[in-house]
């Protein structure tokens, strides 16, 4: 069974999308600044698309997390997945960033390769990322998009294990599963995270 940092279950890689609205509380979400501190802030674009964690209102008295740094399997320090939804905006969208590896080599650079949709145990054993968007450029529905060999790069610019923090930057073009000649680009990419407190903080 898949585990996460704080030990929740295994989660399929189910993504919904959107385009990024301001809801009825007048809310904007913007890009957040790229830090290294464990700011627990996530960030990119998915074409014109941004794509920030929002919280949902979930059920059953608790809320859908919209930031989560799952662990691997079989140790948690296999892979990281940091798996961001943004449930609040009238088009939702979500995005999966699986990194391989980060624990055994640390800062640096990391090749996005092939994504067979999938996520934890069953996706592949190599950096990859998931992503699912409302497209009005298509006529309108939500598309999945999957990374490809060599489709772009994840840095790491801190990875410090004591303070379980990561942080990067990162940057890709992505095909859509089904259709494998439209092709998204994912820019502006950073995150931020603190795995101890990341799941407790409100993304409005």
């Amino acid at each position: 069974m898949k585990t996460t940092l704080k030990i929740l279950s295994l989660s399929v890689f189910l993504m919904l999308s959107c385009n990024k609205d301001d809801d009825a509380t007048g809310f904007v979400p913007t890009l957040p600044a790229i830090t290294q501190t464990g700011a627990n802030t996530f960030g990119c674009y998915a074409g014109n698309i941004l794509i920030t964690p929002r919280n949902g209102t979930g059920t059953f008295n608790s809320e859908d997390e919209g930031m989560i740094l799952w662990g691997g399997y079989p140790n948690n320090t296999d892979y990281y997945e940091i798996d961001i939804h943004d449930y609040k905006s009238e088009r939702t969208s979500s995005i999966l960033i699986h990194v391989q590896s980060a624990h055994l080599n640390g800062i640096g650079d990391y090749i996005i390769n092939a994504s067979n949709g999938f996520n934890s145990i069953d996706g592949l054993d190599n950096t990859y990322i998931n992503c699912r968007v409302w497209r009005d450029e298509l006529g309108g529905g939500y598309y999945n998009y999957v990374s490809f060999e060599n489709s772009g790069t994840i840095n790491i610019t801190r990875y410090d294990f004591s303070e379980h923090i990561i942080s990067g930057t990162f940057s890709a073009n992505l095909r859509n599963f089904n259709h494998p000649y439209d092709i998204i680009e994912i820019t502006d990419g950073r995150f931020d995270i603190d795995w101890d407190t990341n799941t407790s903080v409100i993304f409005p």
